[in-house]
């Protein structure tokens, strides 16, 4: 993904698909709960390339769910590296990255891609950039820590997620509730 190439990042939920149709999106990647059906709202965008994939926003195992494995997070950076190559082929382009509610596997996701992107970049100033793009993101953990190890980023990545936890939750403490009612306690007590 050449920052040339790519002059729009997005990352919403589906609820806000709709009103991301009149954005001349190149590039899309939708992260979907296996059981959810394609959103309409694609029907309405102009042709792109996009990519799907299917696992639940869980980071421990639950009967009857599906969790984020390495195979996902592999498919996102090969997605990123399909999306490096196409860049000689046009002039700019305008990558939206969804899951259900726009918070936490699209957000993990976007990340994955930055730091794939960005090599060079600390892990900080990638976690300062996803939040420019979606404040109120809260990356799934259990992706990030795929892609740290697949991005060779030496725990990094998971340590900069921890202090993006805590900036967080300072930001807006009804994250704490929020992520220990859908079972993501672990998260929360990881914030420093």
């Amino acid at each position: 993904m050449k920052p040339s190439s790519i002059t729009m990042l997005t990352i919403c939920g589906i609820s806000e698909l709709p009103d991301q149709g009149q954005r001349s999106v190149t590039h899309v990647l939708s992260i979907l709960d296996p059981e959810h059906p394609d959103p309409e709202a694609f029907e309405a965008y102009d042709p792109h390339h996009r990519t799907i994939l299917r696992f639940h926003d869980i980071i421990e195992p639950r009967p009857g769910m599906m969790m984020p494995e390495p195979e996902h997070v592999e498919a996102v950076l090969q997605f990123g590296e399909e999306l490096a190559k196409s860049g000689p082929s046009r002039a700019e382009g305008h990558l939206l990255v969804h899951c259900h509610m726009g918070i936490s596997r699209s957000t993990a996701a976007m990340l994955t891609l930055l730091a794939q992107t960005h090599p060079q970049e600390s892990e900080d100033r990638l976690l300062e950039r996803l939040a420019e793009i979606r404040p109120q993101a809260w990356p799934n953990s259990v992706m990030v820590g795929f892609a740290d190890d697949m991005l060779s980023r030496g725990g990094r990545l998971t340590d900069a997620l921890r202090r993006h936890y805590g900036r967080q939750l300072r930001r807006d403490p009804r994250f704490v509730q929020w992520m220990r009612d859908i079972g993501r306690s672990r998260e929360v007590d990881m914030a420093a």
